[in-house]
């Protein structure tokens, strides 16, 4: 059994700060030259990449809709071996999960892994009442896993006020703030936070992150907490995972396409693909002996028009989806695989118009049925995945039935023996056997030649 320490940092709800107080404990943690193992409940891609910023590591994500209990804990432990000390950053309120229960939650996650939680309030306009708050949430289940508190966007006068109150009334223990400082904002947009890659000054933000938590977290006292989690043994997540080929896929990694599941990239690796990173924006032409297309999802409506004037590689890639080559294209990759965007044409592999839309389209996670063979699954299969764009594809496939808990299905996406594009993006450690259709197809696509 490893004893390993870990933390939960959850929050009160979007927009209390959960993402700062993560960074800035991350970058205080790192400073003290502890090796972190970073996590991120849920689906999420733009958070993950402020983690691996700060640490140098990969950030992995904790997802229990898309993984049974006994799988997220193996992925947990296993990303933590060698590691000093998980933390793991929450995701929207703390009991928010799928629909209307708490399945998917920081709650859930934190009760899966066993770790002990600090909840982020932001308690500006109260007095008494952030008290009220913080009870409810500690009483909330009857095994919560809450255990302190830390306070953010509160002038350093108040802390006292607000530490003593909170901590008689509730019997948490507040483990320091964070106060409000323009110099360390984040900025946002549709998707979420601008991605760390386009922060202005990211560096500087994060050092004074660090100092402000180093002056006013009690970093002791959190490390203490993380080691009260519980012990957990240590496997090797991936060893049912052996190569099914031995290809060079080519990912698309740049500014425009960044949004990638750290395990489906190691699972692409397990299976025997080697990761060829290239650039739709920058780079005139794919990479050289490749057997494979993987463009994940990001922000091509902000390139469009770069991506659009970069004509050779758009043709390379039509001519490389023509002569039967595997490409999968989700989400933002979709777009790109379409028609046009907006008035900007786009490779025109699939058929589809996309525009952007002032409102987020269906979201969330949804279960994928394939309506015909294809590079995916047999017609009639079924695979979860989650959804989230700001875009319409008007006159595209229908190849797939998409259907929310509850909800009317819609059909969507284009499906072919060598293409898989759509919007959902796919989580390959809940969906293994696509994974080995799309490895297997790029082996065979080789050895044709």
């Amino acid at each position: 059994m490893d004893k390993g320490k870990s933390l939960m940092i959850g929050g009160t709800g979007s927009g209390c700060g959960k993402t700062t107080v993560t960074a800035a404990v991350l970058a205080a943690l790192t400073a003290r030259k502890m090796k972190l193992a970073p996590y991120k409940c849920g689906p999420d891609y733009i958070d993950p990449m402020f983690h691996r910023r700060i640490t140098g590591t990969p950030s992995v994500n904790l997802d229990s809709v898309f993984l049974e209990p006994e799988k997220l804990r193996k992925i947990f432990a296993w990303h933590m071996k060698e590691r000093d000390m998980a933390v793991i950053e929450g995701v929207m309120g703390y009991y928010d999960g799928q629909g209307r229960g708490d399945r998917g939650s920081s709650y859930h996650v934190a009760l899966i892994t066993k770790t002990p939680a600090v909840l982020v309030v932001r308690p500006e306009g109260t007095a008494l009442s952030a008290a009220a708050l913080i009870q409810g949430f500690k009483n909330f289940r009857e095994e919560s896993m809450i255990r302190g508190v830390i306070l953010n966007g509160i002038r350093e006068g108040m802390y006292p006020f607000y530490k003593e109150l909170i901590e008689t009334e509730t019997g948490l223990r507040v483990y320091g703030f964070l106060p409000k400082d323009s110099n360390v904002f984040l900025k946002s947009r549709h998707l979420g936070l601008v991605t760390a890659s386009e922060q202005e000054s990211l560096s500087e933000k994060l050092a004074l992150l660090g100092a402000m938590a180093e002056r006013h977290i009690d970093l002791d006292g959190l490390i203490e907490l993380a080691g009260t989690a519980s012990p957990f043994e240590t496997e090797d997540a991936f060893g049912e995972f052996s190569p099914v080929g031995n290809v060079r896929l080519a990912v698309a990694m740049d500014e425009a396409f960044c949004f990638y599941y750290e395990d489906n990239l190691e699972m692409l690796r397990r299976l025997g693909a080697e990761i060829v990173p290239f650039s739709p924006l920058h780079d005139a032409s794919l990479p050289e002996h490749i057997h494979g297309v993987y463009i994940g999802g990001g922000y091509p409506e902000l390139y469009a028009e770069k991506l659009s004037k970069n004509e050779s590689m758009r043709a390379d890639i039509l001519r490389a989806g023509r002569r039967g080559l595997p490409i999968i294209g989700e989400c933002g990759g979709y777009m790109y695989l379409c028609e046009c965007i907006h008035s900007w044409p786009m490779v025109g592999l699939v058929p589809g118009k996309c525009r952007m839309t002032e409102k987020l389209g269906p979201f969330g996670y949804m279960r994928g049925t394939c309506r015909k063979d294809s590079l995916i699954g047999k017609a009639g299969e079924t695979f979860m995945a989650h959804e989230f764009h700001y875009s319409l594809m008007a006159d595209g496939g229908e190849d797939f039935l998409l259907a929310k808990p509850g909800r009317r299905s819609r059909s969507g996406g284009t499906a072919g023996k060598n293409i898989y594009a759509a919007y959902p993006h796919l989580y390959f450690y809940a969906n293994p056997e696509i994974l080995k259709r799309f490895v297997t197809a790029m082996e065979e696509k080789q050895n044709d030649h």
